[in-house]
């Protein structure tokens, strides 16, 4: 995901239009994620991974990453659902993957956003705290987007519901009284 910010609704006094002033002298901030739960004891609720960096991901930095992933599910078997971003597919991927055990990969099809529940957790992040967002520098936009995860991650029912929009999930636990 790009975190360039969004410009989104605002109100102002009728006839002065709100302006975003900014100087935009960052270039690009990206971040991976990753949302998962555990099938075999889904009452341990959904874990949200995510990884920020200048610039864009290619597949050395996605490949890093996904070696962070091994660490933070600590050995456990785990099913990465990715999209069609060509760095998920090349060549150096493909062989990465290939050399792990803990790991298999499958794939969403050509174009389905409504599939992937990280595509929800992207969009609900995007839409509160980085818009309108006219930080100077990457630090700005990164300390608004780690907000974003800190209130989704609080709320133990989010992470659930981008999961079970997409279908293939248990149910999540009910709520004790």
């Amino acid at each position: 995901m790009s975190l360039l910010p969004q410009v989104r609704r605002t109100y102002a006094p009728r006839g002065r239009t709100p302006l975003l002033r900014h100087r935009l002298n960052w270039k690009r901030a990206s971040m991976a994620g990753a949302l998962g739960y555990h099938a075999a004891g889904p009452e341990r609720g959904p874990r949200l991974c995510f990884h920020l960096k200048p610039g864009s991901y290619d597949t050395a930095a996605l490949i890093e990453v996904l070696e962070q992933r091994k660490v933070f599910y600590d050995g456990e078997q785990v099913i990465l659902v990715r999209d069609g971003l060509s760095a998920h597919w090349n060549r150096a991927m493909r062989a990465w993957v290939a050399e792990q055990d803990w790991l298999t990969l499958e794939q969403l099809p050509a174009y389905a956003p409504e599939l992937n529940p990280v595509e929800l957790l992207w969009s609900s992040l995007k839409k509160r705290e980085p818009a309108n967002l006219a930080g100077d520098h990457l630090a700005d936009v990164a300390d608004a987007t780690e907000q974003g995860i800190h209130r989704i991650n609080d709320n133990p029912q989010l992470p659930w519901s981008f999961l079970t929009h997409t279908g293939p999930t248990p149910h999540p636990p009910t709520p004790p009284n």
